[in-house]
């Protein structure tokens, strides 16, 4: 597959050449936070339950210029959005407020929280989850944030990507030594606290954790992580079955949530409630109401006692769960079309299980398991908004984008009409993790 092709000579020397100007220095004392936008392959929606999760990262995603200032202000300028940001890092920063706990709309709960008053946010986030977390800092920075061009973000964890970046520049500019496992739970705190989301931590572990060519594998209940190459990339090894791949984004248009769906924080409670009944029900009440606390056995014991949604719920997570360590075993040996046919009935289940999506995407869903060459398709996010991802056999990658554009217009004009030709439909690589250059 090649060398790393994100970030770009040009793209790095575009963002210190602004942040230079900002500060009246050299470009070549600008440092840059290069935090990737990540997949799911496998491990949709059971990160927030403990569940074991599959990652990787792409050649998109989010650059921050920045040099460490004289004093304690932190002054940010931002590529997508208008105004400038300022505060102090001796300022004492609070969740923000409402908390956002039982917000309904992703669309809020994600990369769009910039929009609504101040994209300053996970920047303040970041502070508070350093000074959460004992750290102590004595410089600001002055920087200058911007996301991979003509790409939207949505359902690719924009957010992680943002807060990672601003706590590796805050970090960097204090020279502070925090180990990626550290920076996971601080991004938790960004979101979960400062923001309210109540997310798991399967994005910040894909951005911190991954390395290029790898499947990451995470299990959100011990935290600990695997990396798992593939054989094509595993030095003087051959193997037949293997077929080299691309990473398809497929994007809907849809910009905003619909209106009516119950939401993210919804589902998390469902499960936490399916959790709770089966935890009784086999004795085991004094657990955490979390699915990864249930033991199968007792799930098939006891599944009957829950009520239709919340049974969709369980079933989704546990099914996953199997998909993750078949897919992970796919995976090792090569298989991409068995890798793939996983990744499908993982999407099937999230519409049909955890009953996430909207008519937009399932129809990208449906288009890219006819798509030829497509080895495998889900959502990538909630499938609220945003794009659907699949991997794709490399030859045939070109000749897919065209197909795929062409029967998304047939069903959605309107939306459609509002991509650009070029970005509509992305051939993406292999990324790396987040590191500063």
């Amino acid at each position: 597959m090649g060398c790393l092709s994100w970030p770009s000579e040009e793209e790095l020397g575009g963002v210190r050449q602004i942040v230079a100007e900002m500060t009246g220095r050299g470009v070549e004392e600008v440092r840059v936070v290069v935090s990737p936008y990540r997949i799911c392959p496998l491990g949709a929606h059971i990160d927030h339950q403990g569940g074991t999760v599959s990652a990787m990262t792409i050649n998109k995603g989010i650059l921050l210029g920045f040099t460490a200032s004289s004093d304690q202000q932190v002054i940010l300028r931002s590529g997508q959005f208008q105004g400038e940001v300022r505060f102090r890092i001796d300022e004492i920063q609070h969740p923000r407020p409402g908390n956002r706990k039982n917000d309904k709309d992703p669309a809020k709960d994600l990369s769009k929280i910039h929009e609504e008053c101040d994209w300053g946010n996970y920047a303040r986030g970041a502070l508070y989850a350093l000074k959460r977390g004992g750290n102590h800092l004595k410089q600001g920075i002055i920087g200058y944030i911007c996301g991979s061009e003509g790409l939207d973000s949505s359902g690719l964890s924009s957010s992680a990507a943002v807060g990672i970046a601003y706590l590796l520049a805050l970090e960097c500019a204090n020279d502070l030594t925090v180990s990626p496992t550290e920076n996971i739970e601080l991004d938790r705190l960004i979101e979960n606290e400062y923001l309210g989301l109540r997310n798991g931590i399967l994005d910040q572990s894909a951005i911190l954790l991954s390395s290029y060519g790898c499947l990451t594998c995470m299990n959100c209940k011990t935290k600990e992580h695997k990396l798992i190459h593939s054989p094509k990339l595993q030095e003087n090894q051959e193997n037949e079955e293997h077929r080299e791949y691309k990473i398809l984004l497929a994007f809907s248009g849809l910009k905003q949530a619909l209106p009516n769906n119950p939401g993210y924080n919804c589902r998390v409670a469902e499960c936490q409630e399916a959790a709770r009944v089966l935890l009784d029900a086999s004795g085991n009440g004094e657990r955490d109401p979390l699915l990864c606390n249930v033991e199968p056995e007792a799930y098939e014991v006891h599944k009957d006692k829950l009520e239709s949604n919340l049974a969709k719920r369980a079933e989704h997570y546990f099914s996953e769960n199997m998909r993750v360590n078949k897919g992970l075993e796919a995976w090792a040996c090569g298989k991409m079309e068995d890798f793939g046919k996983l990744i499908s009935a993982s999407g099937l289940s999230s519409i049909q299980n955890y009953e996430c999506g909207c008519e937009p995407l399932i129809q990208l869903y449906e288009i890219l398991m006819k798509t030829p060459g497509v080895f495998g398709a889900r959502f990538s996010g909630a499938g609220f908004r945003g794009c659907c991802l699949a991997f794709v056999d490399a030859d045939q990658a070109v000749e897919a984008t065209s197909f795929i554009r062409n029967e998304y217009h047939k069903l959605q004009p309107d939306l459609a009409s509002q991509l650009n030709e070029g970005s509509a439909v992305l051939i993406c690589e292999a990324g790396d993790s987040a590191h500063v250059i």
